[in-house]
């Protein structure tokens, strides 16, 4: 099997480039689809969150698979990129790395906050939708389902999740709290009604904001956020009156363009009569125009303004990750043994099928030989010739199954072909 992930992260690329190459969950459909017409013998599943663009491949050979730089110019052309201007950001990782690196996020020790809770429920997102729109199959249901179970016994053998902090409880205590003493006085305004901006909201509830006013594109899912937080809502098309309105903006919506432009918020500026502004951008691409962040009384922060501080929480952490990454490595090393001792299956079950074939050939020969035989005595023959194929056998298949657990044993395989005429 060919294993590959290639793609992003905020250990790799900053921002802008991110925000670039990100996907809405329409554009995953979408690309989904333009993938399978493009590579139809490949599977796939495309991870895009705030901190990331991966896209995972498998196949059942080389020939099938897409290579490093057919993905990074499908993911270049998706989105109307020039190649060389992404292709030195995007990384690779194939077989064994590909699926520690796999199994590193989806147990959240890849993220900008080490065990922070949402990536898992993101990877198993992106693998729905890689099922919904016929991209993934048995090869990527297999690691994305060990990555599932890994996540979890790193959650249950390891305090990695314990006391939890994500890039929410950091945007509001190491960032919120530097510019408001206090949020009872708080106009709050959350532009979007996804779970990054509701953790971000309950955050502040319990510093003490109560006077929230959601906002979304789509009334109904604004609606039922304002009735989880006991929030106000208002329309989209007030947008403008309540960024007057705001002391704080939390932001998190899954726009491909910017929703306040320098232009709209100069136009707005001088109705605010010089009061502070905290913006937090959570949105990949960002919601926010960055230039409105060198205004007067904007404090404008994005996604990589909270890096140095969740790096500061992760050096806190960084004693639980000695037992995570043994978890880590151990399962990646039985993932592997499987994969190796997979790829030997087709060649013992032809060497099994051929002995078969031989053996009922003698026993039919030597039965007609003699007919005198009991039903007893007939089946002790059989089993006799049964044990003495599976003892011919044994010593071969067991140097199959010894090299497999150090890698497909290739080389043994040919020779075992060659020397029983074992045909594809």
């Amino acid at each position: 099997m060919q294993l590959q992930m290639v793609g992003c992260s905020h250990h790799t690329a900053a921002v802008e480039v991110r925000e670039r190459l990100a996907f809405s969950p329409t554009q995953i459909g979408l690309a989904l689809e333009r993938f399978r017409t493009q590579f139809p013998r490949a599977e796939a599943v495309l991870l895009s969150t705030c901190n990331r663009v991966e896209v995972y491949t498998a196949a059942e050979s080389a020939a099938e698979a897409p290579n490093h730089q057919q993905v990074a110019k499908f993911l270049a052309d998706f989105h109307g990129l020039d190649f060389s201007a992404v292709f030195n950001d995007l990384q690779e990782h194939s077989h064994r790395d590909a699926v520690r690196h796999l199994f590193t996020v989806a147990a959240s020790l890849d993220s900008m906050v080490l065990g922070e809770p949402q990536i898992v429920a993101q990877v198993k997102q992106a693998y729905q939708l890689a099922q919904d729109y016929h991209s993934a199959g048995p090869l990527t249901n297999h690691i994305f389902q060990t990555a599932f179970r890994v996540a979890k016994r790193v959650a249950h053998e390891t305090t990695i999740n314990e006391r939890r902090i994500s890039i929410p409880s950091v945007a509001v205590a190491d960032f919120a709290k530097c510019i408001f003493e206090q949020f009872e006085d708080k106009n709050v305004l959350v532009i979007g009604a996804g779970d990054m901006g509701e953790e971000t909201l309950r955050y502040l509830q319990a510093e003490g904001a109560w006077n929230i006013t959601v906002t979304n594109r789509s009334f109904d899912r604004a609606e039922e956020l304002g009735k989880r937080l006991g929030a106000r809502v208002a329309n989209w098309d007030q947008l403008d009156a309540l960024l007057v309105a705001a002391d704080m903006v939390v932001t998190t919506t899954g726009a491909t363009q910017p929703i306040v432009t320098l232009e709209q918020f100069l136009a707005i500026e001088t109705r605010r009569d010089q009061r502070p502004l905290f913006v937090l951008d959570l949105a990949i691409p960002r919601d926010f125009d960055p230039a409105i962040g060198e205004r007067s009384g904007v404090f404008l922060y994005s996604i990589d303004d909270l890096q140095t501080v969740c790096a500061r929480n992760r050096r806190q952490r960084d004693k639980e990750l000695p037992a995570a990454l043994i978890i880590i490595d151990e399962e990646t090393d039985r993932f592997m043994s499987a994969q190796h001792h997979r790829s030997t299956n087709p060649v013992i079950q032809r060497l099994r099928g051929n002995w078969q074939d031989v053996r009922e050939q003698e026993l039919k020969r030597l039965f007609n030989k003699l007919p005198n035989l009991g039903e007893a005595e007939r089946e002790e023959v059989r089993q006799s010739f049964e044990r003495y194929g599976n003892k011919l056998l044994h010593l071969p298949l067991e140097s199959l199954r010894d090299e497999s657990r150090h890698g497909t044993p290739h080389g043994l395989i040919e020779a075992l072909k060659r020397l029983f005429q074992l045909k594809d």
